[in-house]
């Protein structure tokens, strides 16, 4: 189990102060990887604190008119059965996730799909979206089937929102390797009002590659830090929900996430398109 940090998160990710900035644009040109191979790490907060300063100066931090901490939140959609759920949490190969992501920051929202590339990678494909619809997925359907049609389609299948999370996230670009790192920490779930889980003293490191690992993935095995299977939507709704499948996070689960407290209600209501 994890404790709540006495330092502020910002205060832990003073390592990342001295790193050159690289703009939205320029990282999109650089390393947009929509079709990628991802590594992630589950560490404390302290030991992602020690870790920063060994990252490479020639290393570039997304910044945005001075902002480099970002604020993210994400409806995950799926249906009464838990399609999607259980496909991650069996770990089939056609597997998908339906979610918006709106950066808070900036109001922008996407309707995101992802689903697994021919040769194990992960391909994201997504649409523009109005914030005021990142609880409903109704108005993208078409999009949704369109993604989805060379998987068997949805027809038939009916979606809600079941998750929300949040969190703050950095985003690095490594030139050498023109790869991306994201750093998420103040990570929180909610189980449309049922239960809430919060973890302030946990960091999930993504990196986000063409296929080699890149420095930063070599830097955390050096430090003892292996990949983790580890899911936003599937682990944080296995923490929430008990009862589920969990055998692919059983380990993560054990070691990191502590029970479930009560949480007021999810921002999306509970409709089925």
């Amino acid at each position: 189990m994890t404790t709540t940090p006495a330092r502020t998160v910002g205060d832990r990710l003073d390592g990342l102060a001295g790193l050159g900035p690289i703009g939205l644009d320029e990282l999109t040109a650089q390393a947009e990887l929509q079709i990628r191979r991802d590594r992630k790490y589950v560490l404390a907060l302290d030991d992602l604190a020690r870790l920063l300063p060994a990252i490479g100066r020639d290393a570039r931090i997304l910044d945005i008119d001075g902002l480099r901490l970002f604020r993210y939140g994400s409806v995950y959609f799926d249906t009464a059965d838990l399609v999607c759920f259980r496909l991650t949490a069996l770990r089939r190969r056609r597997r998908f996730k339906i979610r918006t992501r709106t950066y808070l920051d900036s109001g922008q929202c996407w309707l995101e799909v992802k689903t697994e590339g021919v040769r194990g990678g992960t391909v994201k494909t997504r649409l523009a979206y109005e914030q005021r619809q990142q609880g409903d997925m109704a108005p993208g359907r078409w999009f949704v089937e369109a993604v989805l049609e060379d998987l068997g389609g949805i027809a038939g299948l009916a979606f809600g929102p079941v998750l929300t999370t949040s969190y703050l996230r950095s985003t690095l670009y490594l030139p050498a390797t023109q790869s991306r790192v994201t750093i998420d920490v103040d990570l929180s779930w909610a189980d449309l009002g049922r239960a809430g889980l919060s973890l302030p003293a946990l960091a999930v490191v993504e990196t986000k590659t063409r296929a080699a690992a890149c420095e930063v993935d070599r830097l955390l095995w050096a430090r003892g830090h292996r990949p983790a299977s580890i899911s936003k939507y599937a682990t944080g709704l296995a923490a929430l929900r008990p009862g589920l499948p969990s055998a692919p996070w059983r380990r993560l689960l054990r070691r990191h996430f502590h029970p479930a407290a009560p949480a007021g209600p999810a921002p999306a209501a509970d409709r089925r398109t």
